[in-house]
């Protein structure tokens, strides 16, 4: 590449407001939505650990998600590359979360699981094999600051 710079914007809008504000850490919900221009809005809370909605996104699925989605985009970018015709993928991905003391934290790592069907499964060494350089290309893995593991996992006829 040519050291281009590219720009993403965002916008985060609180909807958590009760009427009290935050005039108590149980006062206020945790609500959000998250949009960007031409794209559907995310109803986004906090984890429900944390006092959030269980039926939002919350940002450490979204790190995560995140993740994932940028593994397999690398992955099927260096696929063609390699002449690996790849004819499914899927990913369950986890990640950790540390909490300290002092009500900071930080993830510790992620792992993904990803399952890709071949249309030549005689590939499959050299398909798995990509998911090592595909962590080296992602723009995201490359940005966070814990590791990123990687476990291809045999896919079966039902995920394919």
């Amino acid at each position: 590449m040519d050291g281009t710079e590219h720009q993403y914007r965002v916008a985060v809008h609180w909807t958590g407001n009760l009427g009290q504000g935050t005039s108590g850490y149980r006062a206020y919900s945790r609500d959000h939505i998250v949009s960007a221009e031409g794209v559907p809005t995310l109803a986004g809370s906090a984890d429900a650990t944390f006092h959030g909605a269980r039926d939002r996104w919350n940002p450490e699925q979204l790190l995560l998600a995140a993740l994932s989605q940028c593994h397999m985009l690398s992955y099927l970018h260096l696929a063609v590359l390699h002449s690996v015709n790849v004819s499914g993928y899927r990913d369950e991905a986890t990640g950790t979360m540390q909490l300290n003391r002092d009500h900071s934290g930080q993830f510790t790592s992620a792992t993904l699981y990803p399952q890709v069907s071949l249309v030549d499964e005689s590939q499959r060494e050299l398909a798995d094999s990509l998911h090592a350089q595909a962590n080296k290309v992602c723009f995201i893995a490359r940005s966070v600051n814990f590791p990123v593991h990687h476990e291809p996992l045999a896919p079966t006829d039902q995920e394919s």
